[in-house]
């Protein structure tokens, strides 16, 4: 699509950054990520929509070397070289979110809705927490960092070392820093919207 029809104000260098030439690193510089850029991050990722404004997310930023080593258990071989990353972060989310919802949905308080029905808030925790890890990845790009999700790790294990009251739950795991040099291989074919898009 031609970026005519995009607004005049969005450069083409930040959609390159969020979209168009970005890739998931094959390897990692292990260059830091300082608590200054990931208070920026969140500072951005708080303020995209969830359902009811819920937020349920719970971001656990591993930096140190000590912090990895508590998550190389929980994950699969192939997964192990990202832990060289500046960052990983654990993205979990709260089961128990909407105890925040009187403060965080002042005009309309829906917590009654989930209080007795924890199918429902599990799904809307699982739903809108995958939606915050989807703009964790666009604002990590648009402060200049790369993003690699990964979900080839034991959810169990990671919920008994991190979470193990039982009350926040692990999603998926973002690492973020520095990709080490350029992608080994062409970006892989994307559907196109004659396969994907329906008009109605």
């Amino acid at each position: 699509m031609p970026d005519t029809l995009l607004p005049a104000d969005i450069p083409a260098p930040v959609l390159d950054r969020l979209f168009r030439t970005a890739r998931t690193p094959h390897a990692w510089t292990g260059e830091p990520v300082t608590e200054e850029t990931i208070h920026r991050l969140y500072e951005l990722v708080r303020l995209a929509p969830t359902a009811f404004n819920a937020s349920p997310a719970r971001f656990v930023f591993l930096t140190s070397a000590a912090a990895k080593e508590r998550l190389r258990p929980a994950l699969k071989p192939n997964n192990v070289p990202k832990l060289n990353a500046g960052a990983v972060v654990i993205v979990a989310h709260d089961t128990r979110f909407f105890e925040h919802l009187p403060t965080l949905s002042p005009h309309y308080d829906p917590s009654a809705l989930f209080v007795d029905n924890p199918a429902l808030a599990e799904t809307t925790a699982l739903r809108s927490g995958t939606l915050q890890a989807g703009y964790l990845i666009l604002a990590a790009r648009l402060l200049g960092l790369d993003a690699g999700p990964m979900s080839g790790f034991d959810n169990a294990a990671v919920d008994a070392e991190f979470f193990p009251d039982g009350r926040v739950r692990s999603n998926l795991l973002v690492a973020l820093g520095r990709a080490d040099g350029p992608h080994p291989r062409p970006r892989a074919p994307r559907l196109d919207a004659a396969q994907a898009v329906t008009i109605l």
